[in-house]
């Protein structure tokens, strides 16, 4: 079996220099052959300097490739293409693994009917979580947290902070999406570019296997555990959805081209919101009715984009 990591970075060399160093202790059962490639995504700091440190260190084992374009998308689908391995694995560039993670998360691989897998993204708090914050995942969904709390098996969802892949996948069914993801694009919602892909390879019928101790670390600094941050997030998550799978098709009333019950469910939620005891959950109430805004903000804007010229004149 051959391995490539996909680290993909833009100015984080601190903390990409801790995600490479908890790389370099992973541990692979024999005969398996690995590699770390780092994609740059055109980064201004020190990021180059550091992984040409890791490469000196550790030859034939850490890789560096530049990415000029800018948005996580291109530097993923780039690393794909320079990637040597068989097997795919994608970690964040702030995130940590521990020393048995690859090990751990290679082993369904021996079995064909897994074509994907994954594990638990810890999260790693550096300040305490405020009373607004619910602890439910749709709430923590933007500090890229996941943990089902299950056991081994198989499962419906993954994402890319600890995502593992077999490479016939992208030849199969493509890369990631780039309209969708972290991008220098201020129209470019910043989601689901990892959620699109699994969503496509599930409904090409691939499989993914949980594996609960293949743990990966995620760190929570104190600028993310700000409400702004949370609300942006799910307006950005609720434009991501109506871009990945369009107006519902069983919507009948439509208004703008939104559907009209779309504005009943804003309705329900803002009275919830407004009505609801307890800060988290007035914030998590708050949240749905940003998720909604930024569905009902895409519907608009995707159908002003169609309508002909003249109609907009």
């Amino acid at each position: 079996m051959d391995v490539t990591v996909v680290v993909c970075t833009y100015n984080r060399c601190e903390s990409l220099l801790k995600t490479l160093e908890s790389l370099a202790s992973s541990r692979v059962p024999e005969p398996t052959t690995w590699e770390v490639l780092v994609v740059d995504n055109n980064s201004s700091d020190q990021t180059a300097e550091t992984v040409k440190g890791f490469c000196e260190r550790y030859p034939n084992r850490f890789r560096y490739h530049f990415e000029a374009r800018p948005g996580k998308s291109y530097a993923m689908n780039a690393g794909i293409q320079e990637s040597r391995g068989s097997i795919l694995a994608l970690v964040d560039d702030d995130a940590t693994v521990a020393p048995s993670w690859l090990e751990r998360i290679l082993a369904p691989f021996s079995d064909p009917v897994w074509s994907a897998a994954g594990g638990p993204v810890m999260l790693q708090w550096s300040c305490p979580r405020p009373r607004w914050l619910p602890s439910d995942r749709f709430a923590l969904a933007p500090l890229a947290g996941f943990d089902p709390g299950r056991e081994a098996g198989e499962i419906q969802e993954l994402f890319g902070t600890n995502m593992v892949c077999r490479r016939s996948l992208f030849e199969k069914y493509g890369g990631f999406r780039t309209d969708l993801g972290p991008s220098a694009n201020p129209k470019t919602p910043r989601v689901n570019d990892d959620s699109e892909f699994i969503r496509r390879i599930l409904n090409g019928g691939e499989r993914i296997f949980y594996e609960p101790s293949a743990v990966v670390f995620h760190p929570v600094p104190a600028n993310r555990v700000q409400k702004a941050h949370f609300l942006a997030w799910w307006f950005d998550k609720g434009r991501a959805d109506v871009i990945m799978l369009g107006v519902p098709p069983d919507a009948k009333w439509l208004l703008c081209g939104i559907p009209m019950r779309f504005f009943r469910r804003l309705i329900n939620w803002t009275v919830r919101w407004m009505t609801a005891i307890g800060p988290a959950k007035r914030f998590s109430n708050r949240l749905k009715v940003q998720w909604l805004a930024g569905m009902i903000f895409e519907c608009f804007q995707s159908n002003s984009a169609a309508l002909p010229k003249e109609r907009m004149a």
